[in-house]
Order: C-alpha cells, then sequence, then structure tokens
C-alpha cells in the first residue's frame, strides 16, 4: 500500500497542504475505511440536464420523457461520511450556476436512472430501488473481472471501447476492474460491512443498496493492468488513472469523486471511478473547470446519507 502519494498529484487538488492532506487520507484508508469502491452519488437537479451526442437513441429517448422541470427538482439522497481530519483542510468550493448544464443544446432527466445524466448520491437513491439496466452488455475490452460485474449498459460500453483503445494506442492500458453491481450484490456487500464494523463505519466504505453508480451501468473503476495501487490514493500517480482524468472528458467521462471533494460528493478520492454523462457534458465541464456532478448540473452537495 502506499503512504505517500504526493507525487504526481498536485493537479488533482490545491497544491496547499497536499502532502500533509494526503497522508491524513492514506491513514484514513489504512482503517479500512475508505478501500471499498461502490460508488454511489447522484445530484439534485435544478432543472433536466442532457447526455452527449454519443448517447444512445434509446438512452436518449428514455431520459428526454422524464426530464424534470425547473419547477419541481427531483428529490436527493445524502450520505453521511466520516468528517475528514483536523489536518486535512476542506477548501471553498466556488459555487457553480444553478444549471451550467442549461447551456448545453440537449436536456435530460437528472432522476431517470436510464438518463446519462442521472445523479445517484447519499441524497438521491435510485428510483426504484432494484433498478436493472435493460441493456447490459459485456465491453470488448480488457477485464480485470468476471460475472456482472464486466457488465456495462450499452453506452458506456462503446464509450469505453473506444477510450481504452485510444488510450492503448498512446501505450497505456487500461483494464475494467469493476463494473455493475446488482441491488443483492450491494445488500450482500453492504450488509457484510455493517455486520463487521457497525452502520456507522459501513456508510464511509460502502454505498448503501439502491445508492450506487454502479447499478446504473453508467460507472466503472478502471485498473492499469498490473495492479498497482489499486484502489488506493496513489493509484492516481499510475499512467491509466493519468490519462483517464486528462482524456476521459473526449469518450464522454468523468472522475467521479476528485481530490478535496468530498464534502460534496460524499466519498473520497477515488481516481479509479469513472461516471460516463456524455462527451458534450464532460467536456463542458472540463472546460469550465468544474469537478462535481453535482456543482455542474446544479444540485445540492450530499456530505451524508439523511
Amino acid at each position: 500500500m502506499c503512504h505517500d502519494c504526493a507525487s504526481g498529484q498536485a493537479n488533482t487538488g490545491p497544491n496547499t497542504s497536499a502532502v500533509s492532506s494526503r497522508r491524513s487520507f492514506t491513514r484514513f484508508l489504512a482503517t479500512g475505511a475508505g478501500l471499498t469502491v461502490l460508488a454511489a452519488c447522484t445530484p439534485d437537479p435544478a432543472g433536466p440536464v442532457t447526455p452527449s451526442s454519443s448517447t444512445s437513441a434509446a438512452s436518449s429517448s428514455a431520459a428526454s420523457t422524464s426530464s424534470p422541470s425547473p419547477s419541481s427538482p427531483s428529490p436527493v439522497a445524502l450520505a453521511t461520511v466520516e468528517s475528514p481530519t483536523p489536518a486535512e483542510p476542506v477548501p471553498a468550493h466556488a459555487p457553480a450556476p444553478p444549471s451550467a448544464a442549461a447551456a448545453l443544446p440537449r436536456q435530460f432527466s437528472l432522476t431517470d436512472p436510464a438518463s446519462p445524466w442521472l445523479v445517484v448520491n447519499k441524497h438521491r437513491p435510485l428510483a426504484p430501488a432494484d433498478y436493472v439496466p435493460a441493456d447490459l452488455v459485456q465491453p470488448n475490452v480488457p477485464l480485470a473481472v468476471t460475472g456482472e460485474a464486466a457488465l456495462l449498459n450499452s453506452t458506456t460500453a462503446a464509450a469505453a471501447e473506444a477510450m481504452f483503445a485510444a488510450a492503448a494506442r498512446e501505450g497505456v492500458v487500461l483494464t475494467l476492474a469493476s463494473g455493475y453491481r446488482s441491488y443483492g450484490t450491494q445488500v450482500a456487500t453492504y450488509n457484510g460491512y455493517v455486520a463487521a464494523r457497525g452502520q456507522a463505519d459501513a456508510d464511509t466504505a460502502s454505498a448503501r443498496p439502491g445508492y450506487s453508480e454502479h447499478q446504473t451501468g453508467w460507472s466503472f473503476d478502471i485498473g492499469d493492468g498490473g495492479g498497482a495501487c489499486s484502489f488506493q490514493p496513489c493509484f492516481a500517480d499510475q499512467p491509466a488513472a493519468v490519462w483517464a482524468k486528462a482524456h476521459g472528458h473526449r469518450f464522454g467521462f468523468v472522475v467521479r469523486y476528485p481530490w478535496m471533494f468530498h464534502p460534496i460528493t460524499g466519498y473520497y478520492y477515488e481516481p479509479w471511478h469513472l461516471r460516463f454523462i456524455g462527451v458534450e457534458a464532460a467536456t463542458d465541464m472540463a472546460n469550465r473547470g468544474i469537478s462535481t456532478v453535482e456543482e455542474y448540473f446544479g444540485v445540492e452537495a450530499a456530505p451524508g446519507y439523511p
């Protein structure tokens, strides 16, 4: 396990106190509270939002029919995460526009699980809680897992294939380390954490059933093919993570849980967790310098469960 991930991460968070912050975070992970990567994030919509042009017609159709109106935002579900240690400063984040995504030509739902703009987090559970994507497929990419974890929805799978191929052409190996997780899998995983550590600690490490992005098929975790720093903060320094962070938006992906934004997302830094929101939206986020989908889509922060 890496004990100091300062090198090469200056661009993942504030420069000041970066080393001490990362060491504090590593100590947090060393307790076993942050190694589970059941991403579960979904912000409150301040208005409808839209996926990129690469989204399939089926997804676009499903998303547009349930796109919320600006006057009736969708419900939110906040998840509690262990508060940062005193040594870890919490930066002030400039507020994003009510919905930066509103400037895009197409708008899609923030609450429909079939929409690439779905926001799931500790305040915003999936509806229905046991949602299963209708179009799960296994992408043609290097796999580090088998079974359901090797599946993604068809839109995300196509985008992942294009991204993995582009990385390979530049000599960077990306592997699919964890994809779809069913509601049943989440129940078993979360209950295991509760039994071993208690609910309060479990909520810092694992998404509750029905609150995970992995259940939507829009998200997956990456590895580098060699297992270096897998699911640890130091993975941010690995070529796979560096490449995905710099180029993922070209294929519609963002790093869903960026460095030092856990007071907004509800999860500590996960440089391995990518989320498809579409090329247009991901590129717009990158150009505007907006780090979280909560801020981009204009929904409230979700640091913990209500």
